[in-house]
């Protein structure tokens, strides 16, 4: 029997994400089996179901899911820098078994509103790292874990010194990260000296794992790598480190952005969480028009919901705004930021996108509600009108992560 037998559907169709009219979808034994497709359609008059690929979320820190607005007030160095940060503080007293269950439900949450799979930078060391994987395991989601350090394997002399590299305590505790997790991301450039940087490039590289880093989240970021080593920390981080995600960017200039686009980095923007703490709104239209590649996160789960419904929502305005017409961005460029831009980072088992043969990762939405059923541009509906309500079914290789009833008025 099939997993899934849709007739009559809207389905967003391959890397651009086309829709398409579709007289059946069929997923069998986890794989997109037969998408018969009928005619392009970009608006619709009487409803439909309209599937769409399973969402990714660039960048999470679901450990602190425990602790909801709990940073409200405060500054980015007061809530969330170590070894003082009020992030870091309250995790040091949270039981495993709490901190599992707020992981576990916010991942359920995820799927409430489309989301397959997140990368995650994960605290507390080798024990976080174990801890997401359960969290991982229990839900169905795709759990793509980026460890750090428990603690910061350098004083503050040693690291403005920038002459040292890891000792073997260190390289042991990244080696046992490394042996559970998909790949490694210290907090900022700023935590590790340049020495130590290329160890961490030459473990990860050797073991083929995912490498990421916070990069120009404010200026300190930037003025701190300056003083230190005579360089910002996103060309550190290019040179040293070589990452598969930078997240943030947020302060990012014109000689930075050419950059990014130069290495054609893959960039992770986090707007609401910029825009919660105070921060600058990170230069999306400039980026856009960059030759990046632009993924979406929600960051803390302290300072956000994980609901990339809300995110592409809110990075769509802030990005129109900075265009400064009424043209650009098109609502499909921000969509593909949590879905087909995936492919560029190089992750086996992660497509976002639908074609047969594929593995069966997506979400079907009830277009069919009042406030979606005469759309006159679906995938701007998609981006600024869905709700977690309007989300019927969420699947990832043919496991449904959360569904709804399906069916028509």
């Amino acid at each position: 029997m099939p997993q899934l037998d849709l007739t009559d559907c809207v389905v967003l169709w391959g890397p651009e994400l086309t829709p398409f009219w579709c007289d059946r979808l069929v997923v069998e034994d986890g794989l997109i089996h037969q998408i018969e497709r009928r005619q392009p359609c970009i608006t619709i008059d009487a409803g439909a179901l309209v599937v769409m690929p399973g969402m990714v979320n660039g960048h999470t820190h679901m450990g602190d899911s425990c602790l909801p607005d709990g940073a409200t007030g405060m500054t980015l160095e007061q809530g969330f820098f170590r070894p003082d940060g009020y992030k870091y503080r309250e995790l040091e007293q949270r039981s495993e078994a709490e901190l599992l269950q707020h992981m576990t439900d916010h991942l359920r949450y995820m799927t409430r509103t489309g989301t397959i799979a997140h990368l995650d930078f994960r605290e507390q060391g080798v024990y976080g790292s174990w801890l997401l994987q359960q969290a991982a395991e229990q839900t169905g989601v795709r759990s793509l874990i980026l460890g750090q350090f428990n603690e910061l394997p350098f004083t503050a002399e040693e690291l403005q010194s920038n002459q040292v590299g890891l000792k073997d305590g260190a390289i042991a505790e990244l080696t046992s990260i490394l042996a559970i997790a998909d790949g490694f991301s210290e907090s900022t450039m700023n935590d590790l000296t340049d020495a130590a940087w290329q160890q961490v490039y030459a473990l990860t590289a050797k073991g083929q794992k995912l490498r990421a880093i916070h990069c120009l989240e404010n200026e300190g970021y930037r003025d701190v790598s300056l003083a230190v080593t005579g360089r910002g920390d996103l060309e550190r981080a290019l040179d040293l480190y070589h990452p598969d995600l930078v997240i943030h960017a947020t302060v990012a200039n014109p000689a930075e952005i050419a950059l990014l686009s130069k290495h054609r980095t893959n960039v992770v923007l986090n707007p609401r969480a910029n825009a919660n703490l105070g921060l600058p709104l990170p230069p999306i239209a400039a980026l856009l028009q960059s030759d990046a590649t632009l993924l979406l996160g929600t960051d803390n789960g302290l300072l956000n919901s994980p609901n990339l419904f809300a995110e592409m929502d809110f990075t769509y305005k802030v990005a129109k705004s900075q265009f400064g017409d009424a043209v650009h961005p098109a609502p499909v460029d921000i969509l593909k930021m949590t879905t087909s831009n995936l492919r560029h980072v190089g992750i086996p088992d992660l497509h976002g996108y639908l074609e047969p043969g594929l593995p069966a990762d997506l979400v079907v939405l009830n277009f069919h509600q009042p406030h979606l059923c005469a759309s006159r541009h679906l995938i701007a509906s998609l981006i600024t009108r869905v709700t977690p309500d309007d989300v019927l079914l969420t699947m990832r290789q043919g496991r449904s992560l959360y569904q709804s009833a399906i069916s028509t008025p």
